[in-house]
């Protein structure tokens, strides 16, 4: 069974800032552009990106450690449930003994829980005096002829969720089907899938599976409506001079041109290149950041000191800083 604590290489109930911190330095390390034609590290990459889409998420991170969620992000049964939380409490317990004994008693509790919830176990039999009111069938009370709507969540990635895509989704029954991602989805969003909830007692229409949406968060795009923003780094040499450089978009390269005397902070726009949801469609914003060489460059320094349009005091006096 994967663990996504071991692919981050963080410990579990590490911070949300060290999984955060580990994520970008894998995805900046991994990038498939700077790997190029390299299958292993793409796969790689791929799997570290997943990882973060529910560790990077507290409400799916919870979960994930509570055993409601698998690896994948689909909800597991009540049973399975129930044994990662079993595997969770020993792990913790192992932890703090400095042992790793199956204790099937102190599990017994929490197992005896989950079976008297989910059925699996014969209830002891007692009056009604003893116990108190008996527990109705939710169905006859409620009158219902529809089975129940039967809730799952799943994460998907930034790009899947501006492109779409199809997701495989396992149900609580067992079976498995492949759900479509619409274009253009956003965080928090639900698909229904109508018959594939819970069924009828009365005979009637098998309920509904709503399949809540997550979008991980990503290492350089943000959202804001159908727009999507990016940073762009540049070199010092293409915001003086200009030129034509690459830009990575959630549907492949582009190929923009970069006005001479670009500052940090300048904002291009790629028009119709944002979010497409239905009939509308918005741009995509490209924010350039002027970066210079990490080691010292002698030349450039030596240039700089015979250039006479530098005037940093000018600059800032005329921005109303000074």
């Amino acid at each position: 069974m994967r663990d996504l604590y071991q692919i981050l290489g963080v410990k579990r109930g590490s911070s949300d800032a060290d999984v955060k911190k580990a994520y970008r330095a894998l995805a900046k390390k991994l990038h498939p552009d700077t790997n190029k034609d390299d299958e292993r590290v793409a796969e790689r990459f791929k799997e570290v990106t997943a990882a973060y889409n529910i560790l990077g998420d507290k409400d799916l991170r919870n979960k994930y450690d509570r055993g409601e969620i698998d690896a994948d992000g689909n909800q597991q049964s009540a049973f399975d449930a129930a044994a990662q939380n079993a595997r969770n409490q020993r792990a913790s317990a192992h932890r703090a003994r400095g042992k790793n004994p199956f204790d099937f008693e102190e599990a017994e509790d929490l197992f005896s829980d989950f079976f008297n919830f989910g059925g699996f176990r014969k209830k002891k039999k007692s009056s009604q005096k003893s116990e108190g009111k008996q527990k109705t069938n939710p169905y006859k009370e409620a009158g219902r002829r529809k089975g129940l709507d039967i809730n799952y969540t799943i994460t998907i990635g930034f790009e899947e969720s501006i492109t779409g895509g199809s997701r495989r989704l396992k149900l609580n029954d067992g079976r498995s089907i492949d759900i479509k991602i619409p274009e253009g989805i956003q965080d928090g969003q639900v698909v229904r899938l109508t018959g594939q909830g819970g069924p009828s007692i009365a005979g009637g229409e098998k309920g509904d599976a709503l399949v809540e949406v997550h979008v991980s968060e990503h290492a350089y795009y943000t959202r804001e409506g159908l727009d999507i923003h990016l940073e762009l780094p540049i070199s010092l040499d293409e915001a003086v001079l200009g030129g034509d450089i690459e830009v990575p978009t959630p549907k492949g390269r582009l190929t923009i041109r970069v006005p001479r005397n670009s500052s940090t902070g300048k904002r291009l726009r790629l028009k119709g290149k944002g979010v497409k949801k239905r009939d509308q469609v918005g741009n995509m914003y490209v924010s350039l950041k002027v970066m210079l060489p990490k080691t010292r460059d002698l030349e450039l320094e030596k240039a700089l000191k015979n250039w006479k349009g530098g005037n940093g005091p000018a600059l800032r006096k005329n921005s109303g800083l000074l």
